[in-house]
């Protein structure tokens, strides 16, 4: 039996702590900011996505470095592209739009580079119902075997708890880590189920309200913004949905904004992905919350929701800035 596309990764469910240890270790690998890819190498390479489409066409370096390899195997990795000392989303997304010369010409200006974590396949033997330790033994024999070097990279791996934890610093955030996988040391690889658990770096951050879903005497929800280098408000995130408490709080301070206001007329997406308009009310850019977010940023703006905490009283939107 051998593999062949599309192969439907194993996934992940959400957690927000780190969970108790079981019967048996766990292993911890940092989760980088990144499109998950399963890749094919060998003389017929193929680099899928977590859909299922084929990626080669706007990865052609990718689509050569899985040709050059000698054997024939399939990695689970995190196709990402490092710029200006952080993982940069925002340019993998751009790379992932563009075919022919055009894609040649962002994989020399900004080459993307694979994360591997797991090893399906190698020399005609699937190991998806090995336990995971012993797949990670595998890929690490293979990286050493073939003296992997850039685009490939191996995934930083632990069974130390304590070691997992300093990377839920928002320093490695920073740089795009977004935060842990956590995995049973002794799972099998279980195509499309949610056999893993992902918990994101989490930290607090301020933003100037500066519009609301519902109205601003009954608020939905939050959009935040923080003042550029010219001093022009822009939009930085949207809150998740307020609690009862939060919106009477922020009802009875919030007024709707003059036609002076510098979003009437801007259209906002809904969320992230999708072309559908946001409804949004402006109100006096005069107020600071502070909100719990993850590390997860495009050019500035959050990617997820954010979740609100308070008010910041003691802050004035002079203070927030870009």
């Amino acid at each position: 039996m051998h593999l062949s596309p599309p192969v439907e990764p194993m996934l992940a469910r959400s957690v927000t702590t780190l969970p108790p240890s079981g019967p048996r270790p766990m292993l911890f690998e940092q989760k980088a900011d990144g499109f998950r890819v399963l890749v094919f190498t060998g003389p017929e390479p193929y680099l899928q996505s977590r859909r299922g489409a084929d990626l080669r066409p706007a990865f052609p370096e990718i689509a050569r470095a899985a040709a050059a390899l000698r054997v024939a195997a399939v990695v689970d990795a995190e196709l990402v592209v490092w710029h200006d000392g952080r993982l940069d989303f925002t340019a993998l997304q751009h790379r992932a739009r563009l075919r022919g010369p055009r894609a040649e010409r962002a994989a020399r200006e900004q080459p993307a580079h694979l994360i591997t974590f797991d090893l399906l396949e190698v020399s005609g033997a699937v190991l998806m119902d090995q336990p995971l330790h012993q797949r990670r033994r595998a890929l690490e024999s293979h990286f050493a075997s073939l003296e992997l070097a850039a685009p490939w990279a191996l995934c930083p791996q632990t069974a130390d708890a304590a070691t997992a934890r300093t990377w839920l610093d928002p320093a490695w955030g920073a740089a795009g880590v977004e935060g842990l996988m956590i995995k049973d040391s002794g799972s099998r690889y279980r195509p499309g189920e949610r056999g893993w658990l992902k918990l994101r770096t989490r930290m607090t951050t301020e933003g100037i309200i500066g519009a609301v879903t519902g109205t601003a005497h009954a608020p939905r929800s939050l959009l935040l913004g923080r003042l550029d280098a010219t001093g022009r408000l822009r939009l930085i995130a949207r809150s998740t949905p307020l609690s009862r408490t939060a919106a009477i709080e922020l009802g009875a301070v919030l007024r709707p904004a003059g036609a002076d206001h510098p979003w009437w007329g801007r259209e906002f997406s809904a969320g992230w992905g999708t072309k559908e308009l946001l409804v949004f009310q402006p109100v006096v850019p005069e107020h600071i919350a502070e909100v719990d977010t993850d590390t997860a940023l495009d050019l500035g703006r959050h990617r997820h929701p954010v979740r609100y905490l308070r008010l910041r009283d003691d802050m004035a939107p002079g203070d927030i800035r870009e």
